[in-house]
């Protein structure tokens, strides 16, 4: 992927150092030490398999348990001349405001950039404590990407799925999260949570992150269209990754069995499909997620 040589965004704040390593946690009286990243993600399913809870009150309480997190101070930016990861995601993020912001203009509204926090372990955040234990994330309430860059090497060591494009892809899928909020879509879904089950509930979950795979395949159609950024490989990277990470791959990992009804981000199928869909559309409005029958996203 090319992508040095452009603006950086000035909408990241470097907090990497200031956190904390691993945390323990408790699961049917026992104690479980937890690290960071995607591998933890792993380890928390099979956790609620063998112990036969509910994964998501495992992933809630290894967020929210209280580790000794260093406060923050102003936005900080790496003065480290080899600092290539933080380099990248900031010219990402900087590529993304430029893409979004001509996409709304387009339509007559303005985009406003969500800010990115880059941490490591442990950060705070409104209401808790970020844990590199659910990998990267969008908190609607502040529009902040939390991103633990330890993550882009759970990718390439455990899921064999690295490469700075399969990291694009992630970031952007987050960002795309962030441009469903400003649209209404993030609002419209949370607040079915209380009003119905659990598996409708979902369905409306793998919609939305449907969507925000589209939404990283748009932004990459664009930034080709604007600084010719893909090279030979980068779109396989991409599909490598959503692979990876898709419910039914993660669930046959975790438990040696899929369950459809706690998706909450798709099949790898879906997710690589509808990356592609965005990339090859460019168009906002081919990324409808909410209109098409379930069994046909």
């Amino acid at each position: 992927m090319r992508w040095k040589g452009r603006r950086q965004s000035s909408n990241v704040e470097d907090r990497r150092g200031q956190g904390g390593g691993g945390m323990m946690m408790r699961t049917g009286g026992r104690p479980v030490a937890l690290g960071g990243g995607c591998g933890t993600l792993v380890i928390i399913l099979l956790l609620a398999y063998f112990f036969n809870v509910d994964p998501m009150q495992l992933l809630e309480t290894a967020s929210q348990m209280e580790p000794p997190v260093a406060e923050s101070g102003s936005p900080a930016q790496s003065t480290n001349p080899n600092d290539e990861i933080g380099a990248f995601v900031r010219t990402l993020k900087g590529d993304a405001e430029e893409v979004w912001s001509s996409i709304f203009a387009e339509s007559g509204r303005r985009y406003e950039p969500a800010r990115l926090v880059l941490y490591s372990g442990y950060t705070r955040m409104p209401g808790g404590v970020a844990s590199a234990a659910t990998g990267p994330f969008y908190l609607p309430y502040d529009r902040t990407v939390y991103l633990d860059t330890s993550f882009f090497d759970e990718m390439r060591n455990r899921f064999r799925a690295g490469g700075d494009f399969a990291y694009a892809y992630v970031l952007t899928h987050e960002i795309g999260h962030h441009v469903q909020n400003l649209l209404g879509y993030t609002e419209q879904v949370h607040r079915q949570k209380d009003r119905l089950p659990a598996a409708e509930y979902n369905r409306l979950s793998v919609r939305l992150e449907l969507q925000a795979d589209f939404l990283a395949g748009v932004w990459a159609h664009h930034a080709e269209e604007r600084w010719q950024i893909l090279e030979e490989g980068d779109v396989e990277e991409a599909m490598n990754a959503a692979n990876a990470i898709g419910d039914d791959r993660l669930q046959r990992q975790a438990q040696g069995r899929v369950v459809p009804d706690a998706f909450t981000h798709g099949t790898s199928e879906q997710r690589m499909r509808w990356f592609m869909k965005g990339l090859r559309s460019g168009e906002i409005e081919d990324g409808d997620t909410f209109s098409i029958r379930y069994q046909d996203l």
